[in-house]
């Protein structure tokens, strides 16, 4: 069952066009990868994806619906049902992190009561492997913890949808490899990601399939089988420009 379509989107600022006609079907349970050249588009068209940027022209549309036109239920369903992980973690700099894990759970489920928020943000601190206090404000963190606070954010009202930007770069290989498993298990459980990586590695175990963008217009469409075979994203990925 189709998730996410993105019909005729393009997208300009500053009269640069950024994203140009992408044309593209997403199906429940999928992985997607977006690689290609550094400037080609690839975190825009996630942003887009995600409904975090309104696209110049064309329509993305979640479950069947326009993302642009939902009413305010429509609306956070859609956000409750997806999560976007930021490559710069995007965490709110005058909260603690108490406060920037909480955000999310008081917006979408207000009626939670206040044992089982602080149980599923005790949870999501665990499984991303965050040992220091909650009580500290994100400039107190490296790059890699803002990080695994960023992902547990993600996790936290079990999203259906999950945008990952970059998501491990900053971390150390025990970090990284504890965040690749959290989103396999993610996968496996029916949910679909939507993500951008240079490392071949995670592509080859991760993506369902490859989107390549060039200058802001899908240049290939490969299948999980077709990503070795592909001396065009071999070469890319080579040189380090995806």
């Amino acid at each position: 069952m189709e998730i996410l379509n993105l019909k005729s989107i393009s997208f300009s600022s500053q009269s640069t066009n950024i994203i140009q006609g992408v044309n593209l079907s997403i199906n429940e349970g999928e992985s997607i990868a977006f690689v290609g050249p550094s400037g080609c588009g690839k975190s825009t068209l996630l942003k887009l994806c995600a409904g975090l940027i309104i696209p110049s022209e064309g329509e993305v549309c979640y479950k069947g619906k326009n993302i642009q036109i939902m009413n305010r239920v429509e609306n956070l369903e859609f956000r409750r049902e997806s999560a976007f992980v930021f490559q710069d973690s995007a965490l709110w700099a005058n909260q603690s992190l108490q406060q920037c894990l909480e955000l999310p759970l008081r917006i979408h489920f207000p009626e939670m009561p206040v044992k089982e928020r602080q149980r599923r943000i005790d949870e999501v601190v665990e499984i991303v492997g965050y040992k220091r206090s909650l009580a500290i404000r994100p400039s107190n963190l490296s790059m890699g913890e803002q990080k695994l606070i960023g992902f547990g954010r993600a996790l936290l009202c079990r999203p259906l949808l999950l945008f990952l930007d970059e998501w491990v770069e900053s971390l150390d290989d025990y970090a990284a490899n504890r965040l690749i498993a959290l989103v396999k298990q993610h996968k496996k459980d029916n949910n679909t990601i939507v993500f951008i990586s240079h490392n071949m590695g995670i592509i080859r175990s991760l993506a369902d399939q490859v989107i390549m963008l060039v200058e802001g217009q899908i240049h290939l469409k490969m299948t999980h089988e077709q990503i070795d075979s592909s001396r065009e994203l071999s070469d890319l990925l080579e040189k380090g420009i995806t």
